[in-house]
């Protein structure tokens, strides 16, 4: 198990130290606005991406301007698994959703690493399934659940990634993701707020009883994070408290020197 301290993404976590250090050593951290575009539809990847915090959202698109979002992506995860089955681009978009720090590492050294490295195959295509429980579990929460138990799932899985109760959200971006009108998604709010689950504010919303939203959302939660656990071995949850107590301690670290002089955008 590599130094937890040297990054909070999760699966980087997960790897052999030896790998881990690969990926951080060929890697530069950025940080990325809200709305950038880390995937573009039908367009070839130069970069994979491993957040170390905010949340990537997963969109499909379809003609006459249909789109929904099918699954989220934060410090849990990499942002460009297409690679894995050698495939350069997907139909769909990945974008950021909620500000986000990120570390960037070029498509053909990632396929490098990964060709050389049984181990880490195996490791990137467990995280790929847990990526497709969480998808099926979008589909079956949009199909099969009210826009209340919709909007409580995705304010667990966003609290899992950004570690804080407080999440930055528009009613744009809500509407994306839970597949429905913004009128739908303020009348969602509402009621959670009026079960003192939530505290919502202008472009904020604060998770006040996350117990409470668990069961608020009616099962539909909880699927795809302990296929993670299982098959990863630790969750962003199990990170968040390594790093708290780290941070308190005064030994967190933060990365190498390349990482300094990166710029803000790409």
């Amino acid at each position: 198990m590599p130094d937890r301290n040297a990054t909070p993404n999760t699966l980087i976590a997960a790897m052999d130290e030896q790998t881990a250090w690969a990926v951080l050593d060929a890697s530069e951290r950025i940080e990325l606005d809200i709305r950038y575009q880390l995937q573009a539809p039908n367009t070839p990847n130069d970069y994979v991406y491993f957040p170390e915090s905010g949340v990537t959202s997963m969109v499909a698109h379809a003609p006459g301007g249909l789109k929904i979002e099918t699954g989220i992506i934060g410090k849990e995860g990499m942002v460009g698994t297409n690679v894995l089955s050698g495939v350069n681009q997907s139909p769909h978009e990945i974008f950021v959703q909620m500000a986000t720090t990120v570390r960037r590492m070029p498509v053909d050294q990632m396929q490098s690493l990964i060709a050389g490295n049984p181990a880490l195959q195996n490791l990137l295509v467990r995280y790929l399934h847990t990526v497709h429980v969480q998808v099926a579990c979008t589909a079956l929460a949009n199909g099969r659940t009210t826009i209340v138990q919709r909007l409580a799932r995705w304010l667990l899985m966003c609290h899992d990634r950004v570690g804080s109760p407080k999440l930055s959200l528009t009613h744009e971006f809500l509407s994306l993701m839970l597949g429905t009108r913004r009128a739908g998604v303020t009348t969602a709010l509402h009621i959670l707020e009026g079960e003192h689950l939530i505290r919502s504010e202008r472009a904020i919303c604060t998770i006040t009883d996350r117990a409470g939203l668990k069961a608020r959302a009616g099962g539909i939660y909880g699927i795809p994070e302990a296929e993670y656990r299982r098959l990863i071995g630790v969750s962003a949850q199990d990170q968040d408290a390594t790093i708290n107590a780290t941070a308190a301690s005064g030994n967190y670290r933060h990365g190498n020197s390349r990482d300094e002089a990166a710029s803000k955008q790409p």
